[in-house]
């Protein structure tokens, strides 16, 4: 009997992917990660009564430090540098596919399993044909570990069919409500966040046009991001936009919404799925952007330059652009540079 680990996070789809597991005939272990603090939180109790229920074995690790230090400071570091980045996609690389494959070594597990909407499939990574698919958010992950993953929800394409199977089982998790986009964030305000972690809040600045024409002045660069129109207390002659944030000068440069297009992005620290790439592919610059078409030129082995098609808009940097082959998730990278040709 295959061993496999898979994450619980307390939540239900985690549950859910637990059931089919052990229903499938795997020999299942859970495991719940600690990542705030290290005493028992409601995930946790919620994890360990789904595993009772259900006849698991499961363990509770502390990841408190490790999440803090590839997570929480990259989160801070990142904006404090005019970028803005994406956390859910450093935790699945450091530790949901990281640590957690780690553990499942130790274990002697044969895979590891987690609640996330997305394929596997002769060990490459598919995105599912729902609205939830989650492919873009693994990009980053080691593709050595691809043929040790199991996506237990993969065939499924919307959360009422989950929970319908968690009612069924009577686990305690059934209408437990989704966890919020960055769980470390409370009410999806990131600024307070900042805030309270930063060791000294950003200085003022100016808001600035194009040719360098000064026209108010900003709150301090964390509190901007590219695309952002709202929040700006500007009052102009036309709607303005975040099109850029320089902070070697502590600027944010406003202009008008065409300026917000662009055909061709720079991206670093790439990691690929494929041993390959196509000349031609999609890529997504932000999870519910629309895949468009692109050519890529690999400049060296951690930079891309990705020539779209069609323009997209409000490419920021420090976001992921994720490449696609159709259904097949090739890899991607973080956002660099942005710029017509």
């Amino acid at each position: 009997m295959k061993r496999v680990l898979i994450g619980m996070s307390g939540g239900v789809d985690s549950s859910v992917a637990a059931y089919l597991l052990k229903k499938e005939g795997y020999e299942v272990i859970g495991i719940t990660m600690s990542l705030f603090t290290k005493e028992e939180d409601q995930s946790v109790i919620d994890a360990k009564e789904v595993c009772q229920k259900l006849n698991i074995e499961h363990h509770v690790v502390s990841y408190v430090d490790e999440f803090k230090n590839h997570v929480i400071n990259n989160f801070i570091e990142s904006y404090l540098n005019a970028k803005t980045p994406n956390p859910c996609i450093e935790c699945n690389k450091f530790l949901k596919f990281g640590l957690l494959w780690n553990k499942a070594k130790e274990l002697n597990c044969d895979y590891i399993a987690t609640g996330h909407y997305a394929k596997i499939k002769d060990n490459k990574l598919y995105k599912i044909n729902s609205p939830k698919d989650q492919s873009y958010f693994l990009y980053k992950i080691n593709k050595e570990v691809l043929p040790h993953i199991l996506f237990p929800l993969s065939s499924y394409t919307d959360k009422e069919s989950i929970r319908k199977i968690a009612e069924k089982e009577n686990l305690v998790t059934a209408r437990k409500k989704d966890s919020q986009d960055i769980c470390f964030i409370e009410n999806g305000d990131y600024a307070s966040f900042l805030e309270k972690n930063m060791d000294q809040l950003p200085n003022k600045g100016n808001f600035i046009l194009e040719d360098g024409t000064i026209i108010g002045k900003h709150k301090g660069i964390i509190y901007y991001t590219i695309g952002q129109r709202k929040g700006l207390g500007i009052s102009y002659e036309y709607p303005l936009y975040v099109i850029k944030i320089d902070k070697n000068n502590n600027q944010v440069i406003l202009g008008k919404e065409e300026q917000l297009y662009n055909n061709t992005i720079i991206i670093n620290d790439v990691n690929l799925l494929v041993d390959q790439l196509p000349k031609t592919c999609t890529g997504k610059i932000r999870y519910k952007y629309q895949q468009t078409q692109c050519n890529i030129e690999v400049i060296d082995v951690n930079t891309i330059k990705v020539k779209f098609k069609e323009n997209v808009k409000s490419a920021t940097p420090g976001q992921a652009l994720v490449l696609y082959d159709n259904d097949i998730c090739l890899g991607g990278g973080t956002i660099k540079e942005i710029y017509s040709e």
